[in-house]
């Protein structure tokens, strides 16, 4: 039995990013995405489609593409590749909502081929909320977990250290939130293994609205105030300096002359920088802070 090919495999990606959108639009009850469909004059295009005018959301941005062309030589020295033409296929994922006690959240999934026949998937989904909720934490952990499980027991553990890596602000010395996982380079050994790779980065993308949809739920109609709004945009502002520090995709997406708006599409809507920013002792922020680090194990986190 062959495998899909990567314009199949592009066309399951458009399928669910029409699946996540319609899933967001119900659990916002008010919003709705509007189209931007582009081309990329080196080969292929996407549709970035952003959240707008919503009840709980505030933007959001679900982005797919498909892209080829001549590999350009910035990325062919970071991928360590040999000179060829590459075909890439995604759905990237990011919401930031009003609330503050809602957290933000990401997820990408991805496939990568060139013409002589290297292929992978990479992808992962995170959660960072502006005030780090040991419950919502091991929710948001054990969902994944349990995805990861159905495909290979070992996913969970490996990937989940992987994102506390990746998804750590280096001149912050922080983790961007509370993680979740992150893979990169998964390639297949023959075409079984290659369709369970493919269902897995499916399960984590329709994952995505439903473990979002409970946040949304559950912690949209929690009180907040004028103290609790700065702390949402200060963080939001760390949310700024990963992507465009650190975010490989970013980068990624601006050396292959990706549409920048598109790539861009993950920033907040509001974001500040406060000199020198000092939380009390004993609160919420500091709290958060003192909870954004690597290697925790929010599955049996107690206080």
């Amino acid at each position: 039995m062959s495998r899909k090919s990567k314009e199949e495999i592009a066309l399951i990606y458009q399928d669910l990013q029409d699946h996540i959108c319609g899933q967001l639009e119900l659990a916002d009850g008010k919003g709705l995405f509007k189209e931007d469909k582009w081309d990329r004059a080196e080969g292929g295009g996407g549709k970035t489609r952003i959240f707008e005018n919503g009840s709980i959301l505030e933007k959001g941005g679900v982005a797919f593409s498909a892209v080829h062309g001549p590999m350009p030589e910035k990325i062919q020295s970071k991928l360590q590749v040999e000179k060829s033409n590459f075909f890439a296929t995604g759905v990237s994922i990011v919401i930031h909502p009003k609330s503050p006690m809602v957290p933000i959240i990401h997820m990408n999934i991805r496939y990568f081929e060139l013409d002589n026949g290297t292929h992978w998937f990479g992808g992962g989904i995170d959660l960072t909320p502006h005030y780090v909720d040991v419950n919502d934490a091991r929710h948001f952990h054990q969902e994944v977990k349990d995805v990861c499980d159905l495909f290979d027991p070992a996913y969970y553990p490996k990937f989940k250290s992987l994102a506390d890596d990746y998804f750590f602000i280096r001149h912050r010395e922080e983790t961007r939130g509370v993680g979740g996982i992150f893979y990169d380079r998964l390639s297949a050994e023959n075409n079984s293994h290659f369709d369970q790779i493919l269902n897995f980065s499916l399960a984590i993308g329709n994952l995505f609205p439903q473990v979002y949809s409970f946040f949304m739920k559950k912690n949209s109609s929690l009180p907040f105030g004028d103290a609790e709004k700065t702390w949402q945009n200060i963080r939001r502002g760390r949310y700024v300096e990963f992507n465009l520090v650190w975010d490989a995709g970013t980068k990624f997406g601006l050396d292959t002359n990706g549409r920048t708006e598109s790539i861009l599409m993950s920033m907040p809507p509001h974001a500040e920088w406060e000199y020198m920013h000092q939380t009390k002792e004993g609160s919420a922020e500091e709290f958060t802070l003192n909870h954004l680090k690597k290697g925790i194990d929010w599955l049996n986190f107690s206080l």
